[in-house]
């Protein structure tokens, strides 16, 4: 099958690092991938080294005639099976087949991460979520057919690494006990909160992989707080496997997060999460069982919890071995690959094409 994938994208960010995971892992199994996004200085030489043809345009606001210009040609070139697009920017310049394009008919699938605005898949046939409750929220709110919506899991992988991290490089000391997050420096992630937990319990140190517009303010609040040999901000990284490998604990404290592929991550890495109940986590992460849940920007709560997890050896052991296994049931890569190509085989049959 021909799929073009379609992004316009974030510098960096938990859905472009999906993106180029999906893109690749389909590649890998045989489909053949196309992309298209904006020009990138970690995703395009990455997806080009792994032999996928991509190409790069603008994704400007609404005066940008040109990326929806320039991507019809790219679609009448490669005529693909399936254009999936990701996210609100690229599912607004993607068009739907028509007759006068004079290539095979395709079909526009739009992959959405979050609760976007459903005005701006105008052009979308078939819709892709990444939780029971984004299908809810098309099928009830936006009022999508129930049978053009499919809830699909991102995926994780049990990654490997080559280079290990010396956690003495970065000010740890062996006798303490390593925090980890990542994601995106916005309001959104509550990074804020958790280092305001960390920041009450002496022998934990922190580290926060990621970038953002919120850097200043972080690093302003470490400074108030006196935990500059504690809590490290490490800018965006790619050794996803050694950061975990080097943690005792995951936290994920966000405030708003549709779903949050750091939680499957820790899973799939086998390392102790603490999460809150924002939309994503709550619908799928099992308090006391594979992970603990903390209300939203309840530092204290955080805060025991750290503390809990670093002092209860069963509850941690028995959270590693659950999150493990849900990872195997619910979040391999293989297992979401084929969910997609089935998805979209079985769209292209009901459309019969």
């Amino acid at each position: 099958m021909k799929v073009l994938q379609v992004l316009a994208g974030a510098p960096h960010g938990g859905a472009e690092t999906a993106f180029v995971d999906m893109c690749i892992a389909m590649h890998d199994v045989g489909q053949v991938i196309e992309v298209v996004t904006r020009a990138n200085e970690g995703r395009v030489p990455r997806l080009r080294a792994a032999g996928i043809t991509v190409h790069t345009l603008p994704f400007g606001g609404a005066v940008d005639v040109y990326t929806p210009f320039a991507l019809r040609r790219i679609v009448q070139q490669f005529k693909p099976d399936i254009v999936q697009s990701w996210m609100s920017r690229a599912s607004q310049k993607v068009t739907r087949w028509k007759a006068s394009m004079n290539i095979p008919p395709y079909l526009v699938v739009s992959r959405l991460g979050g609760y976007y605005k459903i005005k701006n898949f105008k052009n979308t046939d078939y819709f892709a979520v990444i939780t029971p409750d984004l299908k809810r929220y098309l099928v009830e709110d936006c009022g999508v057919a129930d049978d053009r919506v499919r809830h699909i899991n991102n995926f994780a992988e049990t990654e490997t690494f080559e280079t290990a991290i010396d956690r003495s490089e970065y000010g740890v000391p062996k006798n303490v006990k390593l925090c980890l997050s990542l994601g995106r420096l916005h309001s959104s992630k509550a990074f804020d909160t958790l280092i305001r937990a960390v920041a009450v319990l002496p022998d934990v140190y922190l580290w926060i992989a990621g970038e953002g517009p919120d850097r200043a303010d972080l690093e302003g609040l470490i400074c108030d707080l006196k935990v500059e040999d504690r809590v490290k901000l490490l800018g965006w990284r790619d050794d996803r496997a050694a950061l975990f490998d080097a943690a005792d604990i995951c936290v994920f404290p966000s405030r708003y997060e549709p779903f949050g592929t750091v939680f499957v991550q820790a899973w799939a890495q086998n390392t102790p999460l603490i999460t809150t109940d924002s939309a994503g986590p709550r619908q799928f992460v099992r308090h006391e069982e594979d992970g603990l849940v903390t209300p939203i920007d309840d530092v204290a709560a955080m805060s025991a919890s750290i503390a809990r997890v670093i002092s209860d050896h069963d509850l941690r052991d028995k959270m590693v071995g659950c999150g493990y296994n849900r990872y195997l049931q619910e979040f391999t890569k293989n297992q979401t690959v084929q969910d997609y190509i089935d998805y979209f085989e079985q769209a292209r049959i009901v459309e019969k094409l």
